[in-house]
């Protein structure tokens, strides 16, 4: 911790025998003058090591700084490891001569803090020069043991990345698996946008880390959206199912619609017994499975009906979320959204124009309805693209016949009188708790931003 400042970017020293300064009056004073504020802050000055700790996490890593210089106590417990378990950096892969580059800060806190942390998130910027990739890399060459990793939005397929670099890169992180420092329990690689042969390279190390320092370590939270380039047809590669299928601890699990296929429900299924059934109780049964379709990826597989219904009977406490972004067409929507699947959020945007053929009222109507029993988070965002079609009605019936709908998120074209009749079932339906409704008006295309809490009610 003696080279604290260099962590979080700053030139000042925190060396043990310096001056401290208060930070009400600027008057620096020494540990010998430290007596005569006492009066003044006592309150604070005495309050336990556990309080201290408490109240300093929530600070900045400025003022945790400047919280430091107090006195010897406070620097002390600036010290306790608790403060720096968890840490969010985010590479904007630009570089300036005005200041630290992103990585420099990373890499100092890596290497003074590294030791303590344990959830570590790394949000990237994909880099547009190769040089800025390359410092990158060795930033993510510096990862230290950790339990939870998230490194999003690398976008590997970008030209920045040479296949040399691109390469290191998947490398560094399949060193760091292989090092077994960490007791990883959930990893994020979404957005890594990967070539088939570099992503099952990396899978591969994810199962064989776990197989070989289970149940010491293991792995139950897996983020693979966009873990593929776009372009791949993800399904028709047989070895994702094989390598997610022996992750036998993975109980939340987030994939690209482009890698679903029979054979993947299948081996998630397999986990757990052939189909004997088993509650989160066991601890190792599959309770989150989020999937995330894009129109630019591949999603037009065909999907048994039934290789749903064995998965749900094998994970009974499975819920599946489904997202969709700008997939308008009702026929593809048919074939993703299954009635076996207990789906229980459903995410959708739809920017459409209107000379497109499509229009949202079988997906209210016919397609959603399904999942009465089992839906409790929908968010459907059709911007101003329903201008001329009303949808109030098949918005207002879905909601009538949804019986488990907790939270509704809508951005459409609506009457006022619509929301007025969503607040009436907010307060008849004990389960909808709230409405988020961003209205368009049809009066004057402006739009306006309601959002309803409510509570339930004894009977």
């Amino acid at each position: 911790m003696e080279n604290l400042e260099e962590s979080i970017g700053e030139e000042e020293n925190y060396g043990i025998d310096q001056e401290y300064s208060d930070p009400e009056t600027g008057e620096y004073f020494s540990d010998d003058s430290c007596d005569c504020i006492l009066d003044r802050k006592i309150t604070w000055l005495s309050l336990p090591r556990l309080c201290l700790e408490r109240v300093f996490s929530f600070l900045p890593d400025r003022d945790r700084k400047t919280a430091a210089l107090v006195c010897r106590q406070w620097h002390n417990v600036m010290r306790s490891p608790s403060l720096w378990r968890h840490r969010r950096f985010h590479f904007s892969g630009r570089i300036s001569k005005f200041r630290k580059p992103d990585y420099s800060s990373t890499i100092a806190y890596v290497s003074h803090l590294g030791a303590y942390l344990e959830r570590l998130e790394v949000t990237v910027c994909p880099p547009r020069k190769t040089q800025a990739a390359l410092r990158l890399k060795g930033a993510i060459t510096q990862l230290a043991p950790l339990r939870s990793l998230a490194v999003m939005n690398l976008e590997l397929d970008r030209s920045a990345w040479t296949s040399s670099l691109r390469a290191s890169v998947v490398g560094c992180l399949i060193s760091f698996l292989q090092r077994g420092s960490s007791k990883l329990n959930s990893i994020c690689l979404s957005g890594m946008r990967n070539c088939i042969h570099q992503g099952l390279e990396l899978l591969s190390a994810l199962l064989h880390y776990e197989t070989r320092f289970y149940p010491r370590c293991y792995i139950s939270s897996l983020d693979l959206e966009a873990f593929f380039s776009g372009s791949v047809n993800v399904y028709l590669n047989s070895s994702v199912p094989d390598n997610l299928s022996q992750l036998q601890c993975l109980t939340d699990l987030r994939l690209s619609y482009s890698c679903l296929s029979d054979e993947l429900l299948m081996a998630l299924q397999q986990r757990h017994g052939g189909g004997r059934r088993k509650s989160s109780r066991d601890g190792n049964t599959l309770q989150t499975f989020l999937l995330h379709c894009c129109l630019k990826e591949p999603h037009q597989q065909l999907i048994c009906g039934s290789s749903w219904a064995t998965l749900a009977s094998s994970c009974p406490d499975l819920k599946v979320k489904i997202s969709v972004n700008q997939v308008v067409n009702n026929d593809r929507l048919a074939r993703m959204l299954l009635p076996e699947i207990p789906l229980s959020e459903y995410c959708m945007s739809a920017f459409y124009s209107p000379n497109e053929d499509w229009s949202p009222k079988p997906l209210l109507s016919d397609i959603l309805p399904q999942y009465r029993h089992t839906l409790q988070h929908l968010n459907l965002d059709f911007g101003a693209n329903n201008f001329g079609e009303s949808l109030d009605e098949e918005l207002l019936e879905l909601v009538k016949v949804c019986e488990r709908l907790v939270e509704l998120s809508i951005c459409a074209f609506l009457e006022i009188r619509t929301v007025a009749r969503l607040l009436d079932m907010s307060l008849t339906q004990s389960s909808l708790k709230e409405i988020h409704v961003r209205r368009n008006s049809n009066v004057n295309l402006t739009a306006h931003t309601i959002k309803i809490h409510t509570h339930t009610h004894s009977q």
